[in-house]
């Protein structure tokens, strides 16, 4: 079983959720310290060390990296995915917040 570890980045997200759409979230992150390899899609391009898994009805994306040798998923960002908007889609934020070095 794998250890779950967030990022300060999704744990603020999260916490700004409403706790319905929260909780379906942190359900999914559950699911992650089972088979993290299996759950989720891994990333293309420069976002390839990562993965990402769909939860609340298709909306929200959960980005992870597992971490094999500490035997950890690690949460990196959660957000919406909103195709085409380069502000506010998950994936161009985490393009930015590793440019930035917000995420370890």
């Amino acid at each position: 079983m794998y250890t779950i570890r967030l990022t300060q980045v999704a744990a603020d997200f999260i916490q700004s959720l409403e706790p319905q759409a929260r909780q379906h979230v942190v359900e999914k992150i559950e699911v992650l310290r089972h088979e993290p390899l299996k759950v989720g899609k891994q990333l293309k391009g420069n976002l390839q060390d990562y993965r990402s898994v769909r939860s609340v009805g298709q909306r929200y994306r959960i980005i992870y990296q597992v971490r094999e040798k500490q035997v950890e998923v690690l949460v990196v960002a959660v957000g919406l995915r909103r195709d085409g908007d380069r502000k506010r889609d998950i994936y161009q934020l985490l393009q930015k917040y590793l440019r930035l070095g917000l995420i370890e």
